[in-house]
């Protein structure tokens, strides 16, 4: 499939949400909207691998028998079909019954069964406690089929469930999807519904611009930044992951086969499950990556709680997005946090530098660091301007880019990405402003080449 029919599918799809939403919030219709493209990607990449595993045994569709193949084969073989889903778990990760399957769905659908609703709700559950090996639990804990927003009756919300997806399949039919496809359409409908949130946006969505700035920078050589990119990266952490769309932006300029491994956190288990869908969705396999839900400033999170130095986890990248000032608790106990001890706490009132101490805390000693941050961490005083000078005195502060207002949706403020390292080897700072070049939409590779290529400014520090 093309760019331009790419994008033309995620119109469409757009399209739908825009008509078909009526009253209901953006963010409640989102979730709806998406559980199923998830659903109708999970289908189709799981009849694929069906088709080869079969192979001739695969049934002929009938003229009349509107079931999915899959179903016409458990009914023909039902001795085989527990040893048929253990194999396909060894090959695919996860199974999906006949009956759960996007064309079994989309067909109640179409002729608006009764049991819709009913079925799609245990399709939902299967998924979530039985469909995958590393289990993906409460992937859809959020998608309430029994909601008001669908209708007062359960015969109302069984017809409008019905009208939802039979417009999805309808739009979907006129194209040739794939897993790239579905994943770039569901990447467009998030920055749609992102659009349409207004402040809420900054839950669960980093500007694509943006974010592909952040992954040039972060995919560069750390110690020599001009001669391009790294070949593969052992790992990568976006702490405050959101959708998880930055974290696939630093894959996607990787390749498939360039990370070793994607770590992300999010606090909102609404944009966690969205986060776990986007990454199967573009292709990442559960064994790939790794989301977890909690507080990263708390730091719940057992695996980044390893006191031992040998087994403490280290990325050689760490990107973020985090929710600027955000208002926290910095306690007594969270002073003598390995985290923050040798540089300070930030203040009650804005979050921005623990955010950024937490994940320069993982970084690997040649590794790169690159986080958005609101525009006063560069200038505000108090406990900011101590972890400032505490940063600035250790070398640690490599890059200051400053981004001009408006860029996101959450916002209008102007903002700044700050790129740390453990060890550089200038002993100076560049400060580097890239608003005019973001609006002439440069090239996000040229905004992080001409960055280490400008005249760096030394610093002098108390």
């Amino acid at each position: 499939m093309t760019e331009v029919e790419k994008q033309q599918l995620g119109k469409i799809l757009w399209a739908i949400a825009d008509q078909l939403r009526g009253a209901m919030g953006a963010d409640d219709f989102r979730d709806y909207m998406l559980a199923l493209l998830f659903l109708r990607y999970l289908s189709d990449n799981y009849e694929v691998a069906v088709k080869k595993e079969l192979g001739s045994d695969y049934p002929v569709p009938g003229k009349e028998d509107r079931r999915a193949l899959l179903a016409v084969w458990y009914a023909q073989n039902p001795e085989d079909t527990a040893a048929f889903e253990k194999q396909m778990r060894r090959k695919v990760h996860y199974v999906i019954r006949p009956e759960f399957l996007w064309s079994s769905i989309a067909e109640q659908a179409r002729i608006q069964h009764d049991e819709l609703l009913n079925t799609l709700q245990k399709g939902f559950g299967y998924i979530e406690n039985e469909s995958f090996d590393s289990t993906f639990r409460g992937l859809f804990s959020e998608i309430n089929l029994g909601s008001d927003n669908l209708g007062r009756t359960y015969s109302e919300r069984n017809a409008r469930l019905s009208k939802i997806i039979g417009e999805i399949a309808n739009g979907l039919a006129q194209f040739s999807t794939d897993s790239d496809t579905l994943g770039d359409a569901y990447e467009y409908l998030i920055g749609q519904f992102a659009a349409g949130s207004g402040r809420k946006a900054g839950e669960f969505y980093t500007p694509q611009p943006i974010s592909s700035i952040l992954s040039a920078i972060v995919t560069l050589d750390g110690q020599e930044p001009a001669t391009g990119q790294r070949s593969h990266l052992d790992s990568v952490l976006d702490f405050a992951c959101g959708s998880g769309s930055l974290l696939l932006n630093v894959r996607h300029r990787m390749g498939p086969h360039g990370i070793g491994r994607i770590y992300g956190q999010e606090k909102n288990i609404t944009t966690y499950n969205l986060a776990r869908m986007n990454m199967l969705l573009h292709g990442v396999k559960d064994s790939e990556f790794e989301i977890f839900h909690g507080d990263s400033l708390t730091n719940d999170w057992d695996m980044l709680r390893e006191t031992n130095p040998a087994k403490m986890p280290r990325f050689d990248a760490v990107v973020a997005n985090p929710p600027f000032s955000y208002r926290w608790e910095p306690s007594e106990a969270l002073g003598e946090d390995v985290r923050f001890k040798n540089h300070g706490l930030a203040p009650k009132s804005a979050a921005d530098l623990a955010f950024l101490l937490h994940g320069f805390h993982y970084l690997k000693q040649d590794g790169v660091m690159a986080v958005i941050l609101p525009h006063g961490v560069l200038f505000r005083g108090g406990a900011e301007a101590r972890i400032r000078t505490k940063l600035l005195q250790d070398g640690h502060i490599d890059t200051v880019i400053g981004l001009p207002a408006n860029l996101f949706f959450s916002t209008g403020i102007p903002v700044c990405i700050l790129v740390l390292k453990r060890c550089k080897k200038p002993d100076d700072v560049l400060f580097h402003q890239r608003s005019q070049a973001l609006r002439e939409r440069q090239a996000p590779e040229s905004l992080a080449a001409g960055a280490h290529r400008q005249n760096r400014l030394r610093l002098s520090i108390p």
